[in-house]
């Protein structure tokens, strides 16, 4: 819970017109001296942020079907997300990135010929 905007002005407004020190202000609202410090900076709340919480499924399995070499930063930015947020959706619907050991466009009759022309 937090305090209200009329209770905060009011504390600063005390200490500045008393001459308290932050502790001595604290004591006597009877509240944290940390609360006090972050008002004599900022007496307004900070805006809590609005992120999307839920990732749906199946847009996220349509991403993966047309980038599928996609960063999970990158899916994060098309979803409006965290990266963390895609790792967790795909780790849930057992979707893993696994590189493969050949690369997909190698032909293996090249590299022979070229294995053996420097070889030789």
């Amino acid at each position: 819970m937090s305090y209200s905007i009329d209770f905060r002005r009011k504390v600063i407004f005390t200490m500045e017109e008393e001459g308290l020190s932050i502790r001595e202000t604290a004591k006597q609202f009877r509240i944290g001296s940390a609360s006090v410090s972050r008002w004599i900076n900022q007496i307004e709340p900070k805006a809590s942020t609005t992120r999307q919480r839920k990732i749906d499924k199946s847009e996220l399995i349509k991403d993966v079907e047309q980038y599928p070499d996609a960063y999970q930063k990158e899916r994060a930015e098309r979803f409006g997300v965290c990266q963390k947020a895609i790792w967790q959706a795909l780790k849930k619907m057992g979707l893993t990135y696994k590189k493969t050991l050949r690369h997909p466009k190698a032909d293996e009759n090249t590299r022979q010929t070229f294995q053996q022309k420097t070889t030789v």
